[in-house]
């Protein structure tokens, strides 16, 4: 799966892709032609010069060349979280369908500042199969840019959405943060939660000294979604866990406001899933 710093961004992929088979074909058409004696000049039917591709020199091109005797050094992290915890921020295309049976995609969602975020992702359905997670921002759903929407307008789009297909370009989860801490000789890592809230942090832990912070909430462990676990269970989550805890948290104002139209019973439904490491 692609990730991209900017909607921007992934739009021109998809634009260099498209440029890219169309290259091919025409590698493929002046093969097939010389096969049979024919010549047909494909340069000048794509970029005939540099100037012609974005406008861009060839003085605007430099090579790079490292200071002579300069030395990168190579650094090897004493530890690191597992790959599916990691945040990027950046963005990436969705695409899924509803389900057949119920006709639903299997997310809710909740404006916040004038943008979309998914607040519930149902277990075992079509968003939480596709990658949607608690946290991501949506930006556009079928190429329409829902910036400014509100739930209603949003939820009621996705109804009207064609059953067979429905993309949704995505940033990933900007309000949370990732830390990575190493549990202590007594299994600890040196914070303390009540209903997923951290509330205490323990002086010079390792939650202290990679600086995590009370007032915010626990969302996933090692990339694990937790929201709507009983603090039981995820203790029992950080205990599995053998030398270090990649902890995911969001801050209290936000967490408030993506949960408070989610009740108890839909909590139990979120998806729990572990991530799948790609």
């Amino acid at each position: 799966m692609s990730l991209y710093p900017t909607l921007e961004d992934m739009e021109v992929a998809g634009m260099a892709a498209q440029q890219s088979a169309i290259e091919s074909q025409m590698t493929q058409q002046a093969i097939t032609a010389a096969s049979h004696g024919e010549n047909i000049d494909i340069a000048s039917s794509l970029y005939p010069t540099l100037d012609g591709w974005m406008g861009l020199e060839n003085s605007a091109l430099q090579e790079y060349k490292p200071a002579r005797g300069a030395v990168v050094p190579a650094m090897a992290p004493v530890t690191g979280g597992p790959s599916g915890a990691e945040i990027k921020h950046g963005v990436r295309a969705i695409v899924g369908c509803k389900d057949p049976g119920t006709g639903r995609i299997g997310l809710s969602v909740e404006s916040i500042n004038k943008g979309i975020f998914v607040c519930y992702v149902e277990a075992g359905g079509i968003a939480a199969r596709a990658g949607l997670r608690f946290g991501d921002q949506i930006l556009q759903i079928n190429g329409e840019s829902v910036a400014g929407w509100n739930k209603k307008k949003t939820i009621e789009f996705m109804k009207k959405a064609d059953p067979a297909h429905v993309k949704f370009a995505v940033r990933d989860r900007p309000f949370e943060r990732t830390i990575t801490c190493v549990k202590d000789s007594s299994g600890c890592i040196g914070f303390q939660f009540k209903k997923a809230k951290i509330n205490a942090i323990v002086k010079d832990s390792s939650a202290a000294r990679n600086g995590v912070l009370t007032d915010h909430y626990l969302t996933e462990i090692d990339g694990q979604n937790i929201v709507g676990l009983s603090d039981e269970k995820i203790l029992k989550i950080i205990r599995s866990k053998e030398k270090t805890v990649t902890v995911t948290m969001m801050p209290q104002f936000v967490y408030d406001h993506m949960v408070q139209h989610l009740g108890k019973s839909l909590k139990k439904h979120m998806d729990h899933s572990e991530p799948t490491e790609i």
